[in-house]
């Protein structure tokens, strides 16, 4: 045998699983966005609400309208009917308050964990480690539709880098959390997104990171992704203009008037809007769920006063009050976070109509 075939012939039986997916346990099939959309789309109403949901925030963001966004649910999303409970009780809410407040459900099925754990409801629909991905997201597009069909626009984070592409047609404002408002990748996924986008500061307490964030969401960006057919391509996209900071704390709150003041003078300073949305929990709280209550009533008093910089708030709320842990072969309690703790909806009734009285004498 010539060594010219020999040596072809070696190469053409070299087993690269000795250096490729080396620890990839499984590869299952991925239903693609399209498929989704088409088993559950968008009625002609509920695309109407989104793009006046969005239209509205996009408003207060940019000075046309005085009234405060209100994102505000449980900290993720675990059962339906819960979900739809609770939807049903802030519709009403949203309805007598509209004057003030443009009330965003938060809605989330992406969970970042510090090290493991549940990891959400399009992840692990089940809550029990099965991970029906698929089953996950058709589950999360239903409940987005139910949602919105009540007459509420929808909020969530955006974690994934290919989940957005099977849900955000139904999305009026997204998040960028603490730990991935600093990953090029989520800026450049913001600067596509049709909705308004927040970033959060870093868990560090930093502001400068997620002011860094919104001016890269606002150039223009070409990246690999995923179209709606399940076929990899080359995104370039236009920029966001409709980005802003959500202030979630760090080592220390940062929602006192002297923080807001810290973190509108960067902004100012790098030439974007003055404009922050505080959120009420997280180390806000420092993870103390009734302590949210306290701190939208200081959030409340700098509006009250004046502060028209405070274009929204962010509050974690539940039908009941606490959290749970997720225990093998034992039932949930109805209506308590299985993530972090929410004040119930007794509690929160009085915030909202708090923030909404703060509008009105912000406007007086």
């Amino acid at each position: 045998m010539s060594p010219h075939v020999a040596s072809a012939k070696s190469l053409s039986t070299h087993d690269t699983t000795r250096i490729d997916d080396t620890r990839i346990g499984a590869v299952r099939p991925l239903i693609t966005p399209a498929l989704l959309q088409e088993w559950l789309p968008a009625p002609t109403e509920t695309q109407a609400l989104v793009e006046r949901s969005r239209a509205a925030i996009s408003g207060v963001l940019h000075g046309h309208d005085d009234r405060l966004v209100v994102v505000v649910g449980p900290c993720s999303i675990h059962d339906h009917d819960q979900a739809i409970d609770y939807a049903q009780r802030l519709k009403r809410t949203a309805d007598d308050l509209a004057d003030e407040l443009i009330m965003v459900m938060r809605v989330y099925f992406e969970k970042p964990r510090t090290t493991v754990g549940w990891k959400g409801y399009i992840n692990d629909p089940h809550l029990d480690g099965s991970f029906a991905i698929n089953e996950g997201l058709e589950l999360a597009r239903r409940l987005l539709l139910d949602v919105l069909a009540i007459g509420l626009p929808v909020g969530t984070e955006f974690l994934d880098l290919l989940s957005p592409q099977f849900i955000s047609d139904l999305v009026s404002w997204g998040a960028i959390g603490a730990r991935t408002t600093e990953s090029q990748s989520h800026r450049q996924l913001a600067s596509g997104l049709s909705c308004p986008v927040g970033f959060k500061n870093g868990t560090d307490g930093g502001v400068k990171v997620a002011s860094d964030a919104i001016q890269a969401a606002s150039a223009q960006h070409a990246f690999m992704g995923m179209t709606k057919m399940g076929q990899a391509a080359i995104f370039e996209t236009r920029g966001n203009a409709d980005c802003h900071i959500i202030l979630r704390g760090g080592p220390q709150p940062n929602y006192s008037a002297a923080d807001v003041n810290a973190a509108c003078a960067l902004l100012q300073s790098t030439g974007l809007r003055e404009q922050v949305m505080v959120d009420v929990s997280h180390a806000n709280s420092s993870k103390q769920h009734r302590r949210q209550i306290e701190v939208a009533d200081a959030v409340a008093q700098q509006i009250a006063g004046g502060d028209a910089r405070i274009v929204g708030v962010m509050v974690e709320s539940h039908l009941q009050e606490g959290r749970q842990d997720i225990v093998p072969g034992e039932a949930l309690k109805p209506g308590v976070s299985v993530t972090d703790a929410c004040i119930g909806w007794e509690q929160t009734l009085p915030v909202l109509q708090g923030l909404a009285a703060a509008v009105r004498a912000r406007r007086g």
